[in-house]
């Protein structure tokens, strides 16, 4: 096998481990989604925040002193991205979603990789190419089969609320795009992160409770409890770190387009524990998996043949 051949291969092999971690950081979402709706019906949205960056922070804490990292080299903007993602964007995604249903919230979020791409573009001159933004809107109108009949009417307090979260994830990718690939740890980027993000939802706990927002919980039983934390070390601990770890490779207008799985998998996990669905949104879904592993064999392909090919002497 020629260097050129060798090279290829290294390239190929790292852009499909990294690929798989947003999936399977999507997968993470997606299921924690599910745990999340469960949870916030007997847990307030802030409240129920805190606990599961509690959680996550927790075990994210305990994997550093395990692996013998730190948290002290770590970059201070890097962490004090923490304070934008988690923190205001699911204080507020969580808001949102008890005001509109879960479909409506989904299709609201699916506009995520869209807003990714258009503003990875302009700041960090990343060009996909006609491909995959194609890909990206074909697994969008996939998003809308499968969850666009169940939408029915939206407060437009939920849409409002739910898209200034939105935009704080956008915003949060483009901004850990551009500085995960300087720092030494992940696990100590986003348990940094985390612990920003953890300290801001309980700064705003007290001023919640003095606008009449209920911090209390209306009932804690042991189904709930276990939501609360499996929902933490899923949806923050391990999306979080998969999604951080494939972004030293993958540029993010690719790893964003991951994103159209995590209604995918809440899809799934909902039909596990017994809902329906549709033939039409079993096609939605089918296209919107189909368009994202497209895109990822796109990106695979056009990455290795990027590699400078080397004569042999």
């Amino acid at each position: 096998m020629s260097a050129a051949e060798e090279a290829r291969g290294l390239a190929s092999s790292v852009r499909v481990r990294a690929f798989s971690f947003v999936v399977l950081a999507a997968a993470s979402w997606g299921i924690g989604t599910v745990l999340s709706k469960r949870a916030v019906a007997e847990v307030p949205p802030l409240p129920l925040l805190a606990a599961q960056l509690l959680v996550s922070v927790s075990i994210l804490s305990i994997a550093l002193r395990w692996t013998h990292q730190s948290i002290r080299h770590t970059d201070r903007r890097l962490a004090l991205l923490g304070a934008l993602n988690p923190g205001l964007a699911y204080a507020l995604s969580l808001i949102g979603l008890t005001l509109i249903s879960a479909s409506a919230s989904v299709l609201i979020w699916a506009i995520e990789p869209i807003l990714i791409l258009l503003l990875a573009g302009l700041v960090l001159g990343e060009r996909p190419g006609p491909a995959i933004t194609a890909l990206s809107f074909v697994a969008f109108a996939g998003l809308i089969l499968a969850v666009g009949a169940q939408v029915g009417g939206v407060a437009l307090a939920g849409v409002a609320v739910s898209l200034a979260g939105v935009l704080c994830c956008v915003v949060y990718s483009v901004a850990a795009r551009r500085g995960i690939e300087a720092s030494t740890s992940t696990l100590g980027v986003v348990t940094s992160q985390q612990a920003v993000a953890l300290g801001v939802v309980l700064l705003a706990l007290p001023v919640a409770a003095a606008g009449g927002w209920s911090i209390a919980p209306t009932s804690m039983t042991v189904p709930g409890l276990a939501s609360v934390v499996a929902s933490g070390l899923l949806y923050y601990g391990a999306a979080y770190l998969l999604y951080l770890t494939a972004l030293r490779v993958l540029p993010v207008s690719i790893a964003a387009i991951s994103f159209y799985l995590v209604p995918v998998f809440g899809i799934a996990a909902a039909t596990a524990a017994g809902e329906t669905l549709t033939g039409v949104q079993w096609l939605g879904a089918t296209v919107t998996v189909a368009a994202v592993l497209a895109a990822g064999v796109v990106d695979v392909r056009r990455s290795v043949g990027t590699q400078p090919v080397r004569t042999q002497r």
